[in-house]
């Protein structure tokens, strides 16, 4: 099965790639390997949900946004390389996570964007990870989400 009938099955869209806020691209290739640049949880241009987590936003809805990022991620992926279905293996994710002082679950509102490429990628999406607690994002986004994928050359 493609990747474009699994996410079709999953009852999952690719959206269109984000703007940037800043001074950057969505992503980049160096031969085999697609760099996102970090994606913020945007459902149609806008972020749903800001604050910290463990703070004014719960784990539970911290990890829906990760995989919001994740799926953002792919998206920013697919659009340097043509099709999403010319990715064959997720190689890293890092995600970042606004916390409360007090909040130390961030692998696991890190697990929402990891479980999401596993969903899409089969054992292709199974990946190194790092998972940070930060004091701030860009917009008072509570995760943000980057990956490296390799690519058919």
């Amino acid at each position: 099965m493609s990747t474009t009938e699994r996410l079709a099955e999953l009852g999952l869209t690719l959206p269109p790639v984000a703007a940037p806020v800043a001074s950057y691209v969505p992503a980049v290739r160096d031969g085999d390997l697609v760099f996102t640049s970090g994606q913020l949880p945007f459902v149609d241009g806008k972020l749903a949900v800001t604050g910290k987590v463990g703070g004014s936003v719960d784990a539970d809805t911290a990890q829906q946004l990760a995989a919001t990022c994740a799926l953002n991620a792919i998206a920013a992926a697919a659009s340097v390389i043509g099709s999403v279905d010319d990715i064959v293996q997720v190689v890293k994710v890092v995600g970042f996570v606004a916390s409360d002082p007090s909040f130390t679950g961030q692998p696991g509102v890190i697990n929402g964007a990891s479980d999401l490429l596993r969903e899409v990628f089969g054992d292709a999406g199974q990946h190194a990870r790092s998972a940070v607690g930060v004091a701030v994002l860009p917009l008072d986004s509570p995760v943000e989400v980057e990956i490296v994928v390799r690519v058919r050359s």
